[in-house]
Formats: structure tokens, sequence, C-alpha cells
């Protein structure tokens, strides 16, 4: 392993980020009440352009009137290219009270976004002397984003996450899709027995997300999935984003919320598997050995890592 070692992620819940627009304040309060650790109120792309600035003072009145309780509180500010981001950013830092977490920006091409972001915070924070640090997260969906990840991850300190954007990343890659995330009917490898067998169209940038969070210590996230009348879809993808490392997924619509928390939190018999892992290794520990076996399989320092995972988001839910 490298002398330099891999920094642990923000220690905090992220198993599903709930999605609204801000244009549709009726449905805030119903966000603040449930179960996603993380919420996100749009102004970007599920807001129209003639709504955006109705929609960021709807925000602002949100941020400051409504009890989000202990979530962690984001705003999806609109993309660089526009006309409408730097407003985003200045009336919600100078009209707010305090209680916004972090700023999420779409379609991060390379590191300079962030620094145009980060640079921005710091002077009104600088300017109104506030106590509390804006924190940033982004959304890789652009084929730019996706060749510049690690350098966007390594960007700023105020960075804390990144989520996967199928359906831009899909548009940005030329891909022959109108689906947002899940399985692909097109993609697929046809067997000498005439079976057709589906693969994960998302595995390379989900893959690439995930190293570069996790070389960086922030929390990599996988993004929507388009059909929330399909709950095993959803249920596939989060599993699949799951097992490769992701910490959570995003929820556009209330029923997915659950769904998201279900996958990305350990069961009772994984927690007590790992806890036994580590139970097991301790006492090979004292026994001199650098391994030990478990269950008819062999366990080593590898396993302790692999199994402190667990744990450690074990006690985070507690």
């Amino acid at each position: 392993m490298s002398f330099k070692s891999q920094p642990p992620g923000p220690g905090q819940l992220n198993r599903c980020q709930l999605f609204g627009p801000g244009s549709r304040p009726a449905i805030f309060e119903k966000m603040a009440a449930s179960t996603a650790d993380v919420v996100n109120l749009d102004l970007e792309d599920s807001v129209a352009p003639a709504d955006k600035d109705e929609a960021r003072r709807n925000v602002i009145r949100a941020v400051n009137e409504i009890d989000w309780g202990n979530k962690i509180l984001s705003v999806r500010i609109n993309g660089l290219d526009t006309e409408f981001w730097y407003r985003d950013v200045v009336d919600l830092l100078e009209q707010t009270n305090g209680r916004l977490d972090q700023i999420m920006i779409p379609k991060a091409g390379n590191a300079g976004d962030i620094y145009a972001v980060d640079a921005l915070v710091s002077a009104i924070e600088l300017g109104k002397q506030m106590e509390k640090a804006i924190n940033l997260e982004v959304i890789i969906e652009t084929a730019a984003g996706l060749a510049h990840v690690e350098e966007i991850a390594a960007a700023s300190p105020r960075m804390r996450a990144m989520s996967l954007g199928a359906a831009d990343y899909a548009a940005s890659m030329g891909m022959q899709t109108t689906g947002i995330g899940g399985t692909q009917e097109h993609y697929y490898m046809h067997a000498p027995d005439g079976q057709k067998h589906w693969a994960d169209p998302w595995h390379a940038p989900i893959v690439a997300i995930v190293a570069a969070c996790r070389t960086h210590g922030l929390l990599p996230v996988d993004g929507p999935f388009g059909d929330f009348s399909d709950d095993a879809g959803f249920t596939a993808q989060a599993r699949r984003a799951a097992t490769l490392g992701m910490v959570g997924k995003w929820a556009i619509h209330p029923k997915q919320v659950a769904l998201a928390n279900a996958v990305f939190s350990p069961s009772e018999a994984q927690i007590t598997e790992a806890q036994e892992i580590l139970a097991a290794m301790e006492q090979a520990k004292n026994e001199g050995q650098g391994a030990a076996v478990y269950k008819g399989r062999l366990v080593d320092l590898a396993s302790i890592r692999q199994a402190k995972v667990i744990v450690r988001q074990a006690e985070l839910l507690k």
C-alpha cells in the first residue's frame, strides 16, 4: 500500500438523497418528514427557465422556515454554463440563516468548475463572516466529467460527495438510450445457446467515481432511476452500485426512499458477521496468528478492513 493512506469518507449517512423541484414548495414539508438522509432542493433541470427566480425564492424560504431535522440539506444550483448559477449561490448564502449544508454542482467537467463555485462561496462567507462552511457535492454527467473525475474529486477541501447523473451522461456520451439508469434493452451478450445476458452499462463510470471518491475521502453516490413504477429495477440498480462501493442512491419519488435505505443499510446478519470476523481476528492476533478461519473460510487483515466498513455504518445508523 502507498505510504499515503486512503482517507476516510465524511462521517455521515448518505443512503438516500431525495430530490424535489424548487418550483414545487408544496412538497418541501413532506421531504423534510421523509427518512432520506439527504434532501436536495433543485434549481436546475426540474425547473423551467421561466420559473428559475421564483424557485430560488421558494428554496430560500424553505431553508429558513422548515424544520429539516438532522438531514443534510443541499441545493442543486444551475449549471455553470447558464446565467442563473451565480445568483443561485449569492442569494442562497446571503439570504439564508445558516441551515444550508451543501451546494450541488451539476455537470462538473473539470477542477476549474469547482474552483469557480468555491471562490464565490469563499468570498461570501468572508464578507458575511459566516461561522459555518458550506460543503460541495458534484454530479458526473458528461464525458469531460468522467475524463477528469479524479481532478474534480481533489479540487476543493469543501468537497463531500460525487454522484453519477446517468441521463445527461448518456446524452454526452452519445449512447443510444432514453432510459435513466438501469438495464438497457440493447446492451446484452448473445450466448451460443441463444440466451441473452444483460450487462451493466453504468459499470465503468460507477467504478471510476468510486475510485476517485475513495482516493480523496468523498462519498460516492448513484444517481437517479427514472422509472419510479419499477421497484425491482431500482433495487437491482442500487444493489449493483452498492456492490461496487457506492454508499447511496438518489430518489426522485418518495417511494424510492425506503428502497434505497434498505439496500444501503447493512442487515442485522451482515452486522453480526462483521462483528464476529473482527472478534475472530482479535483472537488470532492474541494467539500470534495473522489469519483466522471463520465459518470455513480464511479471514485476514483485508477481512478486518471489510468488516470495519460495515460496523462503522452500523454505528452511524445508531
